[in-house]
């Protein structure tokens, strides 16, 4: 095989490949609101699809903020944000929604963006639960029931978050402590917990007592052992099952159990549902405060996406005109190859399951903008060639030749600063230096590669000139 055929193998590949990656997108786009709906509720959603960003599909913003007087442990703030960060984004992927932006914001502060979520609610539910699971045993005997009593006769015993006052504690002696079940009746219970949901493995919504959702758990093999443990030495008693300082049940021990159980509570679907996520995807390591919530409707999006389109393909046939016309079927061929561009980059960003927002709209039009001047500086130094009189084999070579320099020094440094940006940036930013990258990659592909088959296989046909 010569390499003329090699280089249109290439070509022909990486035009079916962009196809292929761009053909679920396009079938994912074509339908109705209503059916995407009811596939990202399912866990349908095909997972390498080009996403709308926020301010093109509209969707809510959250501004979550870490409290880091409840942080416990040897872990530093740096740690504590990561590990927050990485939980609310497997809780978000568990939930259905694609690919989101989920960014760190200054020294504690955590920028969440919901495309397709209108509801700000239904995301607080979800993200802003700490999730702290803990199992401990129901405590019986007289000095647990006259700490209730006692505790009974304050106004108010316990904080916002469910624990219990200064005031309150200090009625209650070692070994015990006192928390709340779901409906506001205080429950006695040892004071520490033999397992936590740092021993969860897996949660399941499933059915439980009286055909009500309930959760089931499984626990890793330290766990199972330590649940073994303690179910067996407290048969007959009552065992807690607690979440965020909350006693959610408190069925009795009847046999020994070890690596599996049920969490019940009356739970309706959405709320068993939401359970499981937060425990897979486990607990906070400190609470997190919503400050700040921003809903964007759809409409906005949609006239971005149409005022977008629009002013690209006014641009292009601008563009493709000025090119024919200057450079007339030399700037033909800059026009294939600048849609052949815009093809292949929009399928890797559909590789890489990247989010279109306005800004990475501005990073693609930005690096077509870079391709095109690398066809201009070809095309020039080909003139130039032209007009020493060489043969036309000879002006295409020295054409790419002389114009490889200054294309490679000018996507070079375009390509440091996209680097920088992506680094050091945030949100939107990040989305613009992602498709400059890609863009720049593609379009020297296409402005020099491409182009260049081309005119080796019209040189094949031996033709005397070529218009430029």
């Amino acid at each position: 095989m010569n390499k003329l055929a090699i280089k249109w193998t290439i070509v022909i590949i990486a035009i079916f490949g962009a196809v292929a990656l761009l053909y679920p997108s396009y079938e994912w786009y074509s339908k109705t609101t209503a059916e995407r709906e009811k596939l990202e509720a399912s866990g349908d959603r095909p997972k390498r699809i080009l996403n709308l960003g926020l301010d093109l599909r509209g969707g809510s913003s959250l501004l979550l903020e870490l409290d880091v007087s409840k942080l416990t442990g040897n872990e530093s703030l740096n740690e504590s944000m990561q590990r927050a960060i990485e939980i609310v984004r497997n809780r978000i992927d568990q939930y259905g929604v694609g690919e989101i932006p989920i960014t760190r914001q200054g020294e504690k502060w955590i920028s969440v963006q919901l495309p397709g979520i209108a509801n700000p609610e239904q995301a607080e539910a979800l993200i802003g639960k700490t999730a702290m699971l803990e199992f401990r045993i129901v405590k019986t005997d007289n000095e647990a029931q006259e700490t209730i009593n006692k505790l009974m006769e304050l106004d108010n015993p316990f904080n916002p978050d469910g624990t219990l006052t200064e005031q309150a504690a200090a009625l209650v002696p070692a070994g015990l402590t006192v928390m709340k079940d779901k409906q506001g009746f205080m429950v006695p219970l040892t004071d520490t917990a033999a397992v936590t949901g740092a021993d969860l493995e897996d949660a399941r919504v499933s059915t439980g007592e009286y055909g009500y959702p309930a959760v089931s758990f499984q626990l890793n093999g330290d766990g199972a052992k330590k649940f073994g443990n303690l179910t067996s030495a407290n048969m007959k008693k009552d065992l807690a099952i607690i979440l965020d300082n909350t006693v959610q049940s408190h069925p009795t021990i009847q046999a020994r159990i070890s690596n599996s159980g049920q969490i019940t509570g009356r739970f309706t679907m959405e709320e068993a549902r939401q359970l499981a996520i937060v425990l897979r995807a486990g607990a906070l390591p400190a609470p997190v405060n919503i400050i700040e919530k921003r809903t964007i409707g759809p409409g906005l999006g949609e006239d971005s996406i149409k005022s977008g389109v629009k002013a690209s393909i006014i641009a292009f046939i601008f563009i493709v005109v000025f090119m024919s016309i200057y450079y007339r079927f030399s700037g033909i061929i800059a026009s294939v190859a600048l849609v052949l561009n815009l093809l292949f980059l929009l399928a890797l960003m559909a590789y890489f399951s990247a989010t279109l927002t306005l800004p990475g709209i501005a990073g693609i039009i930005l690096s077509l903008a870079m391709a095109v001047d690398a066809n201009v500086l070809i095309l020039e130094r080909m003139r130039e060639e032209k007009d020493k009189g060489q043969p036309l084999p000879l002006v295409i070579k020295e054409g790419y030749a002389k114009a490889w320099s200054a294309i490679f020094d000018s996507n070079l440094t375009t390509w440091i600063a996209s680097l920088l940006l992506f680094q050091f940036g945030t949100g939107p930013v990040k989305g613009f230096a992602l498709t400059l990258t890609l863009g720049l990659f593609v379009g020297v592909f296409t402005s020099v590669f491409v182009t260049r088959a081309i005119y080796d296989l019209i040189l094949t046909a031996n033709p005397k000139e070529i218009s430029i």
